[in-house]
């Protein structure tokens, strides 16, 4: 697991989440730009997070949605190299990551964006989702890295398999 883990933390799929989960929980010590998943990090932002409740099937479809977009933002955050917005959105599989000690994000995720080409960090840059190719719940969507579309083949060992969960009204990538 710990071979895929690097590429998976480098990688807009998951990159620092596929490989790296193991069952690490919500600790207190966070880094300084990757808020706290919990409902406590609504508290600091600005931004309205009373997002309607999604019970109805109508709305599932918008949430799954959310969290495509989501992850379309993370895997263009890792073809920019953009630490501060890939590690926001990563910040729950990032803590796991960190948990075993592979480092803060915001060390790590630099690291592992020279794993990847040149000619794949920019194919990241507009990478798409499939999402007739996710599998899509209330509240936990998980995105095969064979569902990213690009102008570069990616391989489950560049990506891996991502799983983003909504978290005080917000998708982040856990897993």
């Amino acid at each position: 697991m710990s071979a895929r883990a690097l590429p998976v933390l480098a990688t807009g799929v998951a990159l620092l989440i596929a490989g790296c989960s193991g069952g690490g929980g919500d600790s207190a010590a966070g880094s300084n730009t990757a808020p706290p998943p919990a409902s406590t990090s609504a508290v600091t932002s600005a931004t309205p997070t009373s997002t309607p409740p999604a019970t109805t099937a109508t709305s599932a479809p918008a949430k799954a949605a959310g969290a495509v977009e989501r992850f379309e933002t993370y895997l263009h955050a890792v073809g920019n190299e953009d630490v501060t917005t890939a590690c926001e959105i990563a910040a729950p599989a990032a803590k796991q990551a960190e948990d075993q000690g592979f480092g803060p994000c915001e060390q790590t995720l630099p690291i592992s964006f020279k794993m990847f080409s040149a000619a794949q960090r920019r194919a990241l840059q507009s990478a798409t989702v499939d999402r007739s190719r996710i599998t899509e719940g209330a509240k936990k969507v998980e995105i095969p890295a064979k569902a990213v579309q690009s102008s570069v083949k990616f391989t489950d060992g560049d990506l891996g398999d991502t799983v983003l969960e909504l978290r005080g009204g917000q998708w982040y990538i856990t897993d």
